[in-house]
């Protein structure tokens, strides 16, 4: 793209309050109308042994799905479940989801964000977004293409979360890790394509 076009399109997006493509807006900040591509697997065993995935016992990861954003390709997410994990009742059962990502973002966006899309899933009081808010600053780091954040769900507990293999922090609160990951498995998702394609193949 050239580079007064990537100009206009940045200060546009800008401008519109980043409205659009939440995804981007969660993990740094770079938001547009997101198209989201599946993608195959590529030598999914060889990551069977990552320690985030530890602890969740027999979890197999979905096909990932390629966010795209005005022609720049930000990452791949994709599930990693059990067996008859059921979509429906996905907060009673122990899964990750992964995000690796294709270029570099900034972290300081993520926490902010994350706390404006779980509004659209739920709602929470001012003390609890202050609270979440708090702690996913703490949490979430720039990232760099290559690199990988996942969310583990932990069924009666919260959420914890790793880069690139090694525990950064966790949410102990049932109601965060339900409204952190409904925005991307809730039907309230801002981007209903892409939950679809994450989804596409689990049970209902």
């Amino acid at each position: 793209m050239h580079t007064s076009m990537t100009t206009r399109a940045m200060s546009w997006l800008l401008q519109q309050g980043w409205r659009h493509g939440f995804f981007l807006v969660l993990w740094g900040g770079l938001l547009g109308a997101a198209q989201a591509q599946s993608t195959s697997v590529a030598s999914p065993n060889a990551a069977f042994s990552r320690p985030e995935l530890a602890g969740l016992g027999g979890v197999v990861p979905t096909a990932p799905v390629r966010l795209r954003v005005w022609g720049f390709e930000v990452y791949d997410a994709r599930l990693w479940t059990p067996r008859g994990f059921r979509h429906s009742q996905a907060m009673q059962q122990a899964f990750a989801l992964e995000l690796q990502y294709l270029r570099k973002l900034e972290g300081s966006a993520i926490a902010s964000r994350s706390i404006d899309e779980m509004r659209r899933v739920g709602s929470f009081t001012d003390a609890q977004a202050q609270a979440w808010l708090a702690a996913m600053r703490e949490i979430f780091p720039n990232v760099s293409a290559g690199e990988r954040i996942t969310g583990v769900n932990l069924p009666g507990e919260g959420a914890e979360f790793w880069v690139n293999g090694q525990r950064v922090g966790a949410v102990k609160d049932v109601n965060f890790a339900r409204l952190f990951f409904g925005i991307w498995l809730d039907e309230r998702t801002s981007e209903p394509k892409m939950r679809a394609q994450l989804l596409q193949g689990l049970q209902p």
